[in-house]
């Protein structure tokens, strides 16, 4: 595994959605990609990865993520209504049982003023959830492992926490 901090969170939902037979669709921004590269890194991971984007613009979001469902009015970056508009999208585009989004600001703060180290996380699916992050690290790279893991973390207890 490329960052060991991910490797154990990434296996544990790798395993889980194995033994639900459940897939998932990813579209994430302030994590660059690491969900999606943790999640692949497990082996078997075709039987339940079915995609992901990395939605750091407003050109991305517009051409990976619009038309499968409607986009609210007013929405911007790093809420926790954009990262739910994500996940949802993702999990639709792709027919996945689950859809993770995550948005953010790794670091320096954004323009909307929200401070590094502060992530939205959202899971589509049989459950929806979403969950807000405060790192208090300034660190970008850091930043950028802390939200994949929390995010990793999160659709592990929120897949679990669903009826099968």
């Amino acid at each position: 595994m490329f960052i060991p901090e991910l490797a154990e969170p990434a296996q544990r939902v790798g395993a889980l959605l194995k033994e639900r037979g459940d897939t998932v669709a990813v579209a994430e921004g302030s994590a660059g990609g690491l969900i999606s590269a943790a999640l692949l890194s497990v082996p078997g991971a075709s039987s339940y990865y079915l995609g992901g984007a990395v939605v750091y613009t407003v050109r991305a979001v517009r051409a990976w993520m619009t038309g499968a469902i409607e986009t609210p009015p007013g929405m911007r970056g790093a809420t926790e209504t954009f990262a739910t508009f994500l996940a949802a999208s993702a999990a639709l585009k792709l027919g996945a049982t689950w859809g993770l989004g995550e948005a953010g600001a790794a670091g320096p703060p954004n323009p909307y003023g929200d401070p590094a180290g502060h992530s939205w996380l959202a899971v589509a699916g049989p459950v929806d959830a979403s969950r807000h992050l405060l790192t208090g690290i300034d660190d970008r790279s850091d930043n950028m492992v802390a939200f994949a893991r929390a995010a990793l973390e999160f659709l592990h207890d929120t897949v679990a926490s669903a009826p099968r």
